[in-house]
């Protein structure tokens, strides 16, 4: 399983990657506000890479649902700090979380290696050109409807199916932009769009996903759907749930996972591998 970005090659096959969230927002869901200044951010993405992060996934606009869009100069003045910093100190992979191909190609100019697309090239008809151009690693992401609206009414006749033919659509019109398919992951947008139960079956049909044969990325770190099944309330109380997660879905053939809490994810994600080779 070859991840293309920038031209080099990285095979996903036997050891899958810890994407480390850096939201440098004063708004998300979980940590807004914690890492708004630089040099805050900056740190927590250096913890997360002395915890063994494989790339550091830098947005500066909230997706949570019912979140109102961020200008692309507020973004750009949010997260090129950041990016620029970890570039001139670290070989760490850094993906930008962004919609706006504005954003986007100011990140990649900053030393960014892969554009992290919650829309899947929707969002902005210009994002599908500066991806090719680049040669950056992209992440595909499904979402029904956008952040402000997604989590109203979600309605699918069969999520998994349909969120399937979306990645095959998805990849069609990659290739069809000059988009090398090689460089392109996909994620099921587990919240996004999704009542809890969307979600449940998502995950349960990881396998199904993962055999369209582009890298699985799953992002259910902290996510308020596991408070259906374990009743936490708070984002930080559902961290055991997502553990478990990362190695169920891995077991099923994902192959990133995008985490807040690096060190626990990455050592269920070694133990699970570890087990399928029977070492």
């Amino acid at each position: 399983m070859i991840w293309k970005i920038r031209s080099r090659l990285h095979d996903l096959a036997s050891r899958g990657w810890i994407m480390g969230i850096l939201n440098v927002t004063p708004d998300s869901f979980s940590d807004g506000g914690a890492f708004l200044d630089p040099s805050l951010a900056l740190a927590h993405a250096r913890h997360m890479i002395a915890e063994g992060a494989d790339l550091i996934d830098v947005g500066g606009e909230s997706t949570r649902p019912g979140a109102e869009p961020v200008p692309a100069d507020e973004q750009i003045r949010r997260v090129i700090p950041v990016i620029q910093a970890l570039r001139a100190g670290s070989e760490v992979l850094v993906s930008i979380d962004t919609a706006d191909a504005k954003v986007a190609e100011a990140a990649l100019h900053a030393g960014a290696d892969i554009i992290n697309d919650v829309t899947g090239l929707r969002g902005d008809p210009r994002m599908a050109p500066l991806a090719a151009e680049s040669g950056a690693g992209v992440v595909l992401m499904h979402m029904q409807g956008t952040p402000r609206t997604m989590q109203r009414s979600p309605a699918y006749n069969d999520v998994v199916a349909e969120v399937g033919d979306f990645f095959r659509q998805s990849l069609d019109h990659a290739l069809a932009s000059g988009i090398d398919p090689m460089c392109v992951a996909l994620d099921p947008g587990i919240g996004f769009g999704k009542s809890a139960g969307h979600n449940r079956l998502l995950l349960a049909n990881t396998a199904t996903l993962a055999a369209i044969g582009r890298p699985l990325v799953i992002g259910v770190s902290r996510k308020s759907f596991l408070s259906t099944i374990t009743g936490s309330a708070d984002p930080a109380g559902r961290f055991w749930p997502g553990v478990a997660l990362t190695a169920l879905c891995r077991r099923f053939g994902a192959h990133i996972f995008r985490v807040h809490d690096v060190k626990p994810h990455r050592e269920a994600l070694r133990m699970t591998e570890a087990i399928g080779r029977g070492v």
